[in-house]
């Protein structure tokens, strides 16, 4: 009996040990259930400082929003489902903005909405509030960077794309550097390019490295060399300038590329700056070396249309020097 009992004790001891230990296991593997939830919840996400202070945003996000920067996203491969109007006037974007949403311009907010994005990237602060009660929001102001390079890097960290980023520049790099092979000794040594623009209204504009018009492709790309005008007045400044038609001359460049912007096609501004007196006293007009370029394509500044500028620019200089006889 005695022995009975002591077994029966026994058993119950070893039960009571088992149970506590399989208690145990289930706290253990509850709390690394639990850090690992936290941890990989934290890797989802990561903080971006922007210009309307740190962010918190999908560490790779999916379904990206924005007004104007579907190329710079596009250029390291993230996934745009919503881009302003104005971007898909863009002929280069033409086939990757075939499934995009337009979400209007200024932005619609029923559109971003029906977007579902999971990040907004805008250039505004003006709709900040409504568009981040729809998803992070981040607020890049134009002119944000000044090279391609820069904003290649900008948005791939945005994207969770560095890799990416560093493939596109690395061709980009690439491209330029045998892009300046094939017009090195066709446009002569020293000789200037500048970047204009008349407009539908007939006013004149000059242009640096940042504003669109191929000034990427053209001054940093192609490394070619504005005139000193330029230079101090529109360069240096970062600025643009409208021109009154008998300054011209003061900003005039060997090698001149003028971009029409008529986007009704009524406009006879170019028609009567060609005929005029001024522009037929152009050292750039008698030499055959003015360059007449498509609003929509010469217009954009992101990474993809910048990259295919480049491309443009050679074959018309090489086309022009050949023509010329050179």
């Amino acid at each position: 009996m005695k022995t009975t009992k002591w077994f029966l004790g026994l058993l119950t001891l070893c039960m009571a040990l088992f149970v506590s230990a399989c208690n145990t296991n289930s706290d253990t593997d509850a709390n690394s259930d639990g850090n690992n939830e936290t941890a990989e919840a934290e890797a989802e996400t990561k903080i971006f400082a922007s210009e309307s202070g740190d962010v918190e945003i999908p560490a790779q996000p999916e379904r990206i929003v924005t007004d104007i920067y579907a190329g710079e996203f596009f250029s390291v491969g993230a996934n745009v489902v919503g881009a302003g109007s104005w971007t898909f006037g863009n002929p280069i974007l033409e086939e990757q903005l075939e499934d995009v949403i337009d979400i209007g311009d200024p932005v619609n907010l029923e559109s971003v909405l029906e977007s579902k994005p999971d990040l907004i990237v805008v250039m505004s602060d003006d709709q900040y509030e409504e568009l981040s009660q729809i998803a992070p929001t981040i607020v890049i102001p134009y002119n944000t960077t000044t090279n391609i390079q820069d904003t290649v890097e900008m948005f791939g960290e945005i994207a969770g794309a560095e890799d990416e980023a560093d493939s596109f520049i690395a061709d980009f790099e690439e491209k330029a550097a045998q892009a300046r092979e094939e017009i090195n000794g066709v446009i002569d040594e020293g000789a200037t390019v500048g970047i204009y623009e008349i407009t539908d209204q007939g006013s004149f504009w000059v242009f640096g490295e940042n504003g669109g018009r191929g000034g990427q492709a053209l001054y940093n790309a192609l490394e070619l060399e504005a005139p000193e005008s330029i230079k101090a007045d529109i360069i240096e400044t970062d600025e643009v300038k409208e021109l009154s038609m008998e300054v011209v001359p003061e900003y005039a460049a060997d090698y001149m590329f003028i971009t029409d912007y008529n986007p009704d096609g009524t406009s006879d501004s170019l028609n009567q700056f060609t005929e005029s007196s001024i522009w037929q006293d152009l050292e750039a007009v008698k030499n055959n070396r003015v360059f007449v370029n498509d609003f929509d394509t010469f217009y954009p500044y992101n990474p993809i249309s910048v990259s295919h500028q480049i491309d443009l620019f050679v074959e018309m200089i090489l086309e022009r020097a050949e023509e010329n006889g050179k």
